[in-house]
């Protein structure tokens, strides 16, 4: 599995307001560029759109503060990642709705550490949507 390695850093900090600042305005600059939905266009997937709203919506699933900070920090790698990537993610059927495709892109910080984005496709529409962000194990993670 070959790993994209982005030149943008993780957002620095601990703390949520100032990790969720950095990264809510990156997603409101993307957010004015497009009429009704932010999306990016996907290196990958031949400039297909990957819309970005439901990854806020699963992150205030979340019920453990530090996981959403830990996982918005990785944000604008994976911007990166979705407009530049065209290596091949491990792609799998969703186990709970046969109806999805969950591709799962590999990248790595400018500081060098491992992280993973994962995007689920709707088999019917053939929208893609970028569900979350998050540290990955190490080469272990990978190998999965």
């Amino acid at each position: 599995m070959k790993v994209y390695i982005t030149k943008t850093k993780k957002y620095p900090g601990s703390d949520f307001s100032e990790v969720h600042q950095r990264a809510f305005g990156l997603y409101s600059k993307i957010k004015k560029n497009s009429k009704r939905r932010a999306y990016l266009r996907s290196a990958y997937f031949s400039k297909d759109k990957i819309f970005l709203d439901l990854f806020w919506h699963h992150l205030f699933e979340k019920e453990n503060w530090r996981d959403r900070v830990r996982r918005m920090k990785y944000f604008g790698c994976a911007v990166e990642l979705i407009k530049s990537s065209r290596f091949e993610p491990k792609s799998k059927e969703n186990p709970n709705k046969s109806s999805e495709i969950l591709h799962r892109f590999y990248g790595t910080t400018a500081e060098h550490e491992l992280f993973c984005v994962q995007i689920k496709e709707d088999k019917k529409k053939g929208q893609k949507f970028l569900i979350s962000v998050f540290p990955a194990d190490g080469p272990s993670d990978v190998d999965k």
